[in-house]
């Protein structure tokens, strides 16, 4: 028998409320505490005022290899990996604080009082830790501005040029700035 320490019992919670914060879905607190998937539903209801969304999480390495994904995922992972080594705290606390961090960083650059989605989900941020975990990815060095950028697993690194260094033809041509070009 195992006796329930309520000092952890409320680490947990205060992790899942600020996974539940950052965007969490259900199966991802599940992963990271102990707790049930009654109280992590009831905590859900009671922080964001409606049911935990339903469905599969989304799984694909092809995601994070796309251009624009692939640049805020290398940034967050990049941030994750100094966090887990230095900052002296477990797994799932690495993934909030780096989250956070990554947030911070992709916002800087908005217009103010702009609400825009970040293009790397919280979900997806857990997803690419994992994917790292079963060697499914890997950090490749770019040789033109030395970044550490995601790439598939066992991809040549030899000639490997980021998305940065190389973008697609369209890179940023998106549906928002054709709107706000003059009508011909």
């Amino acid at each position: 028998m195992t006796i329930k320490s309520v000092a952890r019992e409320a680490e947990e919670i205060l992790l899942a409320s600020n996974m539940i914060m950052l965007g969490a879905r259900l199966q991802v607190l599940q992963s990271e505490t102990t707790l049930s998937y009654d109280r992590l539903a009831r905590l859900y209801r009671e922080l964001q005022g409606r049911s935990p969304p339903k469905g599969m999480l989304p799984f694909s390495v092809d995601w994070f290899m796309t251009w624009l994904p692939n640049i805020h995922s290398s940034i967050f992972y990049n941030i994750y990996g100094f966090m887990h080594a230095h900052a002296y705290v477990g797994k799932a606390q690495a993934l909030v604080e780096a989250y956070r961090l990554y947030l911070e960083q992709a916002s800087a650059g908005r217009q103010p009082g702009s609400v825009q989605e970040p293009v790397l989900s919280f979900t997806r941020a857990w997803m690419l830790i994992r994917f790292f975990d079963n060697n499914m990815v890997q950090l490749s060095q770019c040789v033109r501005c030395q970044g550490r950028f995601i790439a598939h697993a066992h991809d040549p690194q030899n000639d490997f040029v980021c998305a940065i260094c190389r973008p697609p033809p369209r890179a940023g041509k998106t549906r928002i700035q054709k709107t706000l070009l003059p009508k011909k």
